[in-house]
């Protein structure tokens, strides 16, 4: 399995991983209030995340692209949540720090 696969291969999983917990971090905050941009950073991000997902998979010509932009996305996301101490936030921004490295490495 060459390197390309396996950055390949942790980034889609690390992407899933981030786009569930996303969701179910504005899920989490439905009802309570917030003074920054979460939830609606874990949209945005859950978004990108499904894009990466999709442009991985099919081998797209602007993959590094699509995952500079998602790296971006995810550590807004997580800096946002993080400010926050419940669970599904600091699970959120966990894995959004991990979406955004294994983004870093399958861009550069």
């Amino acid at each position: 399995m060459s390197t390309a696969t396996q950055n390949y291969e942790a980034c889609i999983e690390a992407c899933n991983a981030c786009l569930a917990d996303c969701l179910a971090c504005v899920e989490g905050m439905l009802g309570k209030q917030s003074s920054n941009a979460c939830p609606k950073c874990c949209l945005e991000c859950a978004a990108i995340c499904q894009a990466c997902v999709e442009a991985m998979a099919v081998k797209a010509e602007h993959v590094g692209e699509f995952c500079q932009l998602c790296a971006k996305i995810c550590d807004w996301c997580a800096e946002q949540c993080d400010a926050h101490d419940h669970d599904h936030c600091q699970n959120c921004a966990a894995s959004c720090r991990k979406c955004a490295e294994a983004c870093r490495s399958v861009a550069s």
